[in-house]
């Protein structure tokens, strides 16, 4: 037996009792979501609902409800902030439309992640670093839900970690900014304030972010299964894969049809739903 998690704003009381007496489990109605306790739903049932209601359905995986979580480890572009930082870099370049078209590929699973982000780089070959400061500056917001998801979190214990296949430029910034415990991103090199069009060091792809999430966990003691992975992109998949939960937030159809939750009618704050967290 499984639990339901109902929220989103479209979401009513008389919808929740619905759902709950058709799969025969007990309905726990609270103030930003709703829970439905001891549901035997199949995959497909689960497809359907979502199918019906305009509002989040997700079922928790049973495994996660041993562990205490301990620590989140969200993606950084188009998941925790709104904008793919490299394609507005690229805008100063007049260059957007042909970086995006890449990124959307690399975010797919269509292209290798690596390839295409040395790829982009090297179109902003000579582009002056200040440009960087302005991205962060005019474009650059949190998603909806990641200001109250981040304090309520960190109330609970529970540490945050952000890994990119971004930069650390942006990444840096968000850590001070928000007080996150970890992060890791790649590196934009740079001469003579001109980006050279390289990234110094290994890239931040997807094993990356994968062996991120475990080493995250070892420094804390904690196993994976009690780790959170939310992301969008093909390239956050491995590192979802050992998580206890993992969060497809606003995801790809590849990442939706892995995690083992998908958040599409809510902001960040919906992954407080699924943690059962109360929150104002």
């Amino acid at each position: 037996m499984t639990q339901l998690i109902l929220q989103g704003t479209a979401l009513n009381r008389q919808q929740a009792e619905t759902i709950a007496h058709d799969f025969s489990g007990e309905l726990n109605w609270r103030q930003k979501f709703a829970v439905v306790e001891s549901v035997n739903i199949s995959q497909e049932n689960l497809h359907s609902l979502r199918q019906q209601y305009d509002f989040d359905i997700n079922a928790l995986p049973e495994t996660f409800r041993d562990p205490q979580p301990g620590l989140l480890v969200t993606d950084m572009d188009s998941t925790l902030i709104n904008i793919e930082c490299i394609d507005e870099i690229a805008d100063f370049m007049n260059i957007k439309p042909q970086v995006a078209e890449i990124t959307e590929a690399a975010m797919q699973g269509e292209i290798d992640f690596e390839t295409s982000l040395r790829k982009r780089v090297s179109l902003l070959k000579g582009l002056d670093v200040s440009v960087l400061e302005r991205v962060y500056d005019e474009r650059l917001q949190l998603n909806p839900g990641a200001e109250i998801m981040v304090e309520t979190l960190k109330a609970q214990g529970i540490k945050l970690a952000l890994v990119s296949g971004g930069f650390t430029f942006f990444t840096d910034r968000l850590k001070q900014r928000l007080g996150l415990d970890f992060t890791q991103a790649n590196v934009l090199a740079e001469k003579d304030g001109k980006l050279t069009g390289e990234v110094a060091g290994a890239i931040c792809g997807a094993q990356a972010k994968a062996d991120f999430l475990q080493q995250c966990c070892n420094s804390l003691g904690l196993k994976p299964e009690q780790a959170i992975a939310v992301g969008d992109g093909a390239n956050d998949l491995l590192m979802m894969q050992p998580a206890g939960l993992s969060v497809a937030y606003h995801a790809k159809p590849k990442v939706q049809a892995q995690a083992d939750t998908a958040i599409n009618h809510n902001g960040l704050e919906a992954i407080l739903g699924l943690l059962q967290l109360d929150y104002n």
